[in-house]
């Protein structure tokens, strides 16, 4: 490509590129993650575009640079508009822009609602495998049943192949059928157990994904889960902060995750402070956690769902495309350069 070319990977071709790479996925994650923590990243905070007097619908741009071996800056520009779902549309959608590090030009855009996904099921199986305490799995529960938690299921089946057994609960008892449908007919016979109940998701699974779109806590009682059980708190806003603060706090990045009214950031406010957060899941694959700390009680795990981790995927998909002859070349994308007598004065 020559410098004023752009590559476009359309959602199709995204799709296929990642097809069947799941454990790859949780590596790539498990990488960004590690380079993040050596410092080897730059992670703004994430902007949230909201309307006035609607307080569901939101875009969101996630700003950063990766360095390591994925050398990379970029954004992903995220829309969550939740009623898309009654009109036969998906809940999110998303772009991904990467640009060159040398000269800071846009070199490939890319669908991002795919990569978003499958970045997010991938840190979770990849805390799961960390935190679960097990290299066996036998029983997921799932609280929401949208494309996140069927992404989930099947980034952990590919991280426990044993995987045998769901509970799974929605509000919208029709769409836990539909879901329940899609993961026998597309990740395998899997037996699907649904419920009524978000207790009965609690009681029973060792380890349970939460991804709604509950935009205040709505759980408030973890009381009867089981033993040491770990919840990966994906949606983020499901927990009571009084709930919070008498858990095992594990996120992916303190000072993300303690804004935009999350149940982190609420339970900050609660007790006036971060002394709750046990640690980073970086920290705990690096060896370096507190592991008394984690040895008793519930575990959550809250990613505020870092840029690194689309910037990351999406590299990965942009060097997979460049290799089997995918994507498309805009020619002349970028204006030719220009040539004054003089230079600017100007920046």
């Amino acid at each position: 490509m020559n410098d004023r070319e752009i590559l476009i990977i359309k959602g199709d071709e995204v799709g296929t590129l990642l097809r069947g790479r799941e454990r790859e996925l949780i590596e790539t994650v498990r990488l960004a993650y590690i380079a993040h923590r050596r410092g080897d990243s730059a992670l703004p905070h994430s902007t949230f575009l909201r309307f006035p007097d609607d307080e569901h619908n939101r875009v969101i741009a996630l700003p950063a640079f990766l360095g390591d071996d994925f050398s990379v800056a970029g954004i992903k520009w995220v829309s969550s508009f939740p009623d898309n779902i009654d009109a036969g549309l998906d809940r999110a959608s998303a772009v991904v822009i990467l640009n060159s590090v040398s000269t800071g030009r846009p070199e490939t855009i890319l669908e991002g609602s795919q990569i978003s996904a499958k970045r997010t099921a991938a840190s979770a199986a990849l805390a799961a495998q960390v935190l679960a305490g097990s290299k066996s799995l036998y029983e997921v529960g799932l609280i929401g049943c949208g494309l996140i938690n069927f992404e989930v299921v099947r980034f952990i089946l590919a991280a426990f192949p044993g995987l045998n057994h769901l509970i799974a609960f929605d509000l919208n008892f029709s769409r836990a059928e539909q879901f329940a449908k899609s993961v026998r007919s597309d990740l395998g016979e899997l037996k699907v157990t649904i419920t009524r109940r978000p207790e009965a998701v609690l009681e029973t699974a060792r380890v349970v994904s939460i991804a709604t779109t509950a935009i205040r806590p709505h759980i408030r009682d973890l009381s009867m889960c089981v033993p040491r059980a770990t919840i990966l708190h994906l949606s983020l806003r499901d927990i009571a902060p009084e709930v919070m603060i008498t858990c095992n706090n594990i996120v992916d990045d303190v000072d993300h995750v303690c804004r935009a009214q999350t149940s982190v950031h609420l339970a900050e406010q609660v007790v006036g402070h971060r002394g709750f957060i046990n640690c980073t899941l970086a920290e705990v694959i690096a060896g370096e956690a507190d592991q008394a700390r984690l040895s008793d009680g519930i575990t959550i795990f809250s990613p505020f769902g870092l840029g690194i981790l689309d910037l990351a995927l999406s590299v990965r998909v942009r060097d997979l495309a460049r290799s089997h002859g995918l994507g498309t070349v805009i020619d002349n994308f970028l204006p030719a350069p220009w040539r004054g007598d003089q230079e600017s004065a100007t920046p």
